[in-house]
């Protein structure tokens, strides 16, 4: 049967309408990248780049499988849509030799970009050359690439991917709003100097889910100017635990506030939750920050305020912190202890932390109760505390 002709501007409507509804896709095989693992495919993919953001439609750029090398790339915005899905089934990787990005601040950049989405694929930093040659002192091995960094963006979203071996920091969040980051799997060995799994400063709305991150240094750490950050469902080691800080090492420096880690688990950490800060003058604070429901398995420090940071003992010993810590609820923590003292709150003799609250916690040691140990920290407990609380009231 045929269609009346007056339908037949409606079809063509229809059919256009559902044509223009399918994102642009851009291939970077199209544009000459060798999934080898030998040939530098920078080129390659900032063409796929220069068309998704110059495309006034939303637009996805695909990694077939096989493993792309790339030198230090920088994505720039501002592009012309809101919508670029970066789809990767494959591996990137990083040269072999440390120095090709090692002076670099990062590896893999974006900046000013907006509504940009990162799902699935392996970043492989190939950081051990560089891990061997700090630790056998050499003065000359450059400080190392972060893997990943969004700086000065928004609306963004990295889900599935998997970061190994970066040569300094995984993925940093710097400048941005709006960050959703979900299902990743961070691995470096334990001893891997610098190599934080997620770093969060300068940023509002960040929220980190369904994660396992495993590194030689902090599992997430947050800098300063972290606002509205959200940490739940992660896995922590081997690391360094999850840490507000290292703060106070600016004289003038923004504050932490509204923080809520929660659903969390460590295993043979340093660290459980931390808060750190520089022993030495800063403007910078941290409040209303809110830990619950972590498992500890074997942490040395599962609770620790540390307001005398000061490593190599140098511009700072003799001082106090100027870092105002405030408002901190530590609530269902319990486990295992790595140390005789379960919870350690060191704070500024200088300004001393108030509104600490410690509620239902059980940490041991060795089948025994952990010992608490607190200089400067004013606060309450309630339920069942263990070990008892040392908060002054």
């Amino acid at each position: 049967m045929s269609l009346p002709i007056k339908f037949l501007p409606f079809l063509l409507i229809l059919f256009f309408s559902s044509s223009l509804a399918i994102p642009l896709s851009y291939n970077v095989l199209s544009f000459g990248a060798r999934p080898d693992g030998q040939t530098d495919s920078v080129k390659s993919f900032l063409a796929a780049w220069a068309q998704a953001c110059g495309s006034a439609e939303a637009a996805t750029i695909y990694v077939p499988p096989g493993r792309y090398l790339l030198s230090n790339v920088v994505f720039q915005g501002q592009c012309k849509n809101n919508d670029i899905t970066i789809r990767i089934d494959g591996t990137l990787v990083a040269p072999a030799d440390y120095h090709v990005i090692g002076n670099a601040e990062s590896w893999i950049l974006f900046e000013h970009v907006s509504g940009v989405s990162i799902n699935g694929g392996v970043l492989d930093g190939q950081g051990a050359g560089l891990w061997a040659c700090k630790k056998s002192d050499n003065s000359n091995c450059p400080s190392g690439a972060t893997t990943l960094r969004f700086s000065n963006s928004n609306n963004v979203v990295i889900n599935g991917l998997a970061s190994v071996d970066s040569q300094m920091f995984h993925i940093v969040i710097n400048g941005c709003n709006n960050v959703k980051v979900q299902g990743v799997k961070v691995s470096a060995a334990g001893d891997s100097p610098n190599t934080d799994g997620i770093h969060v400063q300068s940023s509002s709305g960040v929220t980190i889910l369904d994660s396992k991150i495993g590194t030689g240094d902090d599992c997430v750490s947050v800098g300063p100017g972290a606002t509205n950050l959200w940490i739940e469902n992660v896995a922590c080691g081997p690391g360094h635990g999850i840490s507000i800080g290292s703060l106070g090492k600016e004289q003038q420096e923004a504050g932490v506030q509204n923080v809520t880690v929660t659903s969390v688990t460590f295993t043979g950490t340093q660290n459980g939750v931390r808060i750190k800060s520089w022993g030495r003058t800063s403007s910078g604070f941290a409040r209303n920050i809110l830990f619950q429901h972590a498992l500890m398995n074997n942490v040395d420090n599962p609770i620790i305020i540390d307001q005398n940071y000061c490593p190599d003992n140098e511009n700072c010993p003799g001082q106090a912190s100027g870092v105002k810590i405030s408002d901190v609820i530590y609530q269902d923590i319990h486990g295992t202890s790595g140390t005789e003292v379960g919870v350690k709150l060191d704070c500024s003799s200088k300004n001393p932390c108030t509104g600490i609250s410690l509620e239902d916690v059980k940490l041991v040691y060795k089948n025994q109760p952990a010992e608490a140990s607190c200089t400067n920290a004013d606060g309450s407990a309630s339920g069942f505390v263990l070990p008892n609380s040392c908060l002054k009231t």
